[in-house]
């Protein structure tokens, strides 16, 4: 779902943020707190669905949950967050977007995987709002990472 621009408060666009995620309380959460400090927040329940954002809208990062409902396996491969970070790096269009992981599961063990799978960084739920937007701006402030933002560091206190 792309935001209604009547909706939206009327200040610059600093950039674009595609949340990936089947849970409405984070999506309203995130709309309403990147929206408010002028940003384009634009939603997708699914990662079927978020593909085709990607490629029409061009976000400047996504912030993508692992689990979804629909989640499923073919072969040994589970269609979940990880598999949309492969599929995300395979499009020419969004290689080079920054991909936040965000996930209820437990930081310790899902943090090294996020990172060595191609997410600039891992955000556990519930969302520390502030430290996730000081990483948004940072991130599209400087464009194009090169690698983890802090490597072995929690973004999470």
């Amino acid at each position: 779902m792309v935001a209604n621009m009547k909706t939206e408060p009327a200040v610059a666009i600093l950039g674009k943020i595609l949340v990936i995620d089947d849970n409405p309380i984070i999506q309203r959460a995130v709309y309403f707190q990147f929206r408010d400090k002028g940003f384009k927040v634009l939603m997708s329940g699914d990662i079927t669905e978020a593909i085709t954002v990607v490629r029409q809208e061009k976000p400047d990062v996504i912030l993508l949950d692992i689990n979804f409902p629909d989640d499923f396996t073919v072969g040994n491969e589970k269609r979940d967050g990880f598999w949309a970070i492969k599929w995300l790096q395979k499009m020419q269009e969004a290689r080079d977007i920054p991909v936040i992981l965000i996930s209820s599961a437990s930081a310790a063990e899902t943090e090294p995987r996020a990172l060595a799978a191609g997410a600039v960084a891992f955000f556990p739920k519930p969302l520390e709002k502030d430290r996730l937007l000081a990483v948004i701006q940072k991130l599209i402030q400087d464009k194009k990472p090169a690698a983890p933002l802090v490597p072995g560091l929690r973004m999470a206190s």
